[in-house]
């Protein structure tokens, strides 16, 4: 296992599933199992599978200048977010270009919780907190432990009264096999799922209890990399592996906008108090490439950093990609030309182990009104 700071105390159960325990935002991460990763694809598109998403970074931000602190370091306008409801959102530099994106949980009147990646979220609240009457918590005994799938809701009504009537982007704090946790109804899959926020010491039991329970209904444990699939088909944005911190300009700075990546609905309808607005809003109009579907001809999935022509000029780059073998779709995440990337556009894939075919194609390929993860009942 590479070198890391944070542990999961899950880590053993990883290991026994087969698991090197590869290094991602400082916890050793579940990447791949002793099994085909099309097996977790397929029972949490089909059934459910349990991921430990602890890797994840959970923050408190607590006092009463918090909600003031994420209202200029987010886009979202954090006023209209009240106890028991969350918000996904991103964060922005001062040149109006993307550095995070994470989701914001109000978990009181002065109190929120907020869950992000590997960019700068932790950096950026640190700053903000300096000097006002807010402190900023890092909780790594807080373990996440995601289950995701259309039999989710059905394993989970078992043990928690109630749980069919979360909403979307809401959480409630309550018990499950005799712990407390936090229930939140989001997730990094495109399906009905839900996260189970977890004190350390009650995460193995909480694990191996839903793998026990719900073997029956087809509830099996998903390394970490599934979720490449499950995001090229439903469109979810991984820093930086999307970004151009990954695939640099030739003359221009690092640094993607929210109009680029597709993100601009992340910024509150009107809300231009927030770090970086002016130039957010200056950069309208001024795409040099947009973020876009590929749908590539045959059954072999495209490779990270594949080059994507178009009339025999390069137009783009792939930055994820898979075959479904539910569907026999090969698909891809790319950054393509802004002329490139209208639906339809014949495309061709040139990398060193595929060369052919392909269409530029909207995003998301799969739930395109997102109806699976907003179900009600």
């Amino acid at each position: 296992m590479a070198l890391s700071w944070r542990t999961s105390v899950l880590a053993d159960r990883h290991r026994a599933l087969g698991s090197k325990l590869e290094d991602w935002n400082g916890m050793g991460t579940a990447w791949t199992y002793d099994k085909d990763v099309a097996q977790d694809h397929v029972a949490i598109r089909t059934k459910a599978g349990l991921m430990d998403v602890s890797g994840l970074k959970k923050l408190h931000l607590v006092g009463p200048h918090a909600s003031a602190i994420l209202s200029y370091a987010t886009t979202r306008d954090v006023s209209k977010v009240y106890p028991g409801k969350s918000v996904y959102a991103s964060m922005l530099n001062e040149t109006g270009t993307f550095i995070e994106d994470g989701i914001l949980y109000r978990t009181g009147p002065n109190s929120w919780m907020v869950v992000h990646g590997s960019g700068a979220g932790h950096e950026t609240l640190a700053s903000y907190v300096v000097g006002r009457n807010a402190e900023l918590i890092v909780d790594d005994d807080l373990h996440d432990l995601s289950l995701q799938g259309p039999l989710a809701v059905e394993f989970l009504a078992k043990h928690v009264p109630g749980i069919r009537n979360l909403a979307y982007f809401h959480h409630l704090p309550t018990t499950l096999f005799g712990r407390h946790v936090l229930i939140s109804r989001t997730g990094y899959t495109g399906e009905r799922g839900y996260e189970i926020f977890c004190k350390g010491e009650d995460a193995g039991l909480i694990w191996d209890t839903i793998l026990s329970e719900g073997k029956s209904m087809g509830i099996i444990p998903a390394c970490f990399t599934t979720l490449d699939y499950l995001r090229v088909e439903s469109s979810l944005l991984f820093y930086p592996y999307d970004m151009s911190q990954m695939y640099p300009f030739d003359s221009e700075p690092q640094g993607d906008t929210l109009w680029e990546l597709g993100l601009d609905f992340t910024v509150s309808p009107g809300k231009t108090d927030f770090r970086g607005a002016d130039a957010h809003y200056r950069l309208k109009g001024k795409e040099r490439f947009k973020i876009f579907g590929v749908l590539v001809e045959g059954k072999t999935a495209a490779d990270m950093g594949d080059a994507v022509y178009a009339s025999g000029k390069r137009v783009g780059v792939i930055t994820c990609a898979m075959v479904s073998t539910l569907t026999g779709k090969s698909m891809a995440i790319a950054r393509l030309s802004v002329p490139a990337a209208v639906h339809g556009t014949p495309l061709e894939i040139r990398g060193k182990t595929l060369r052919g075919p392909a269409m530029a194609h909207t995003l998301p390929f799969d739930d395109v009104q997102k109806k699976k993860r907003t179900g009600v009942g």
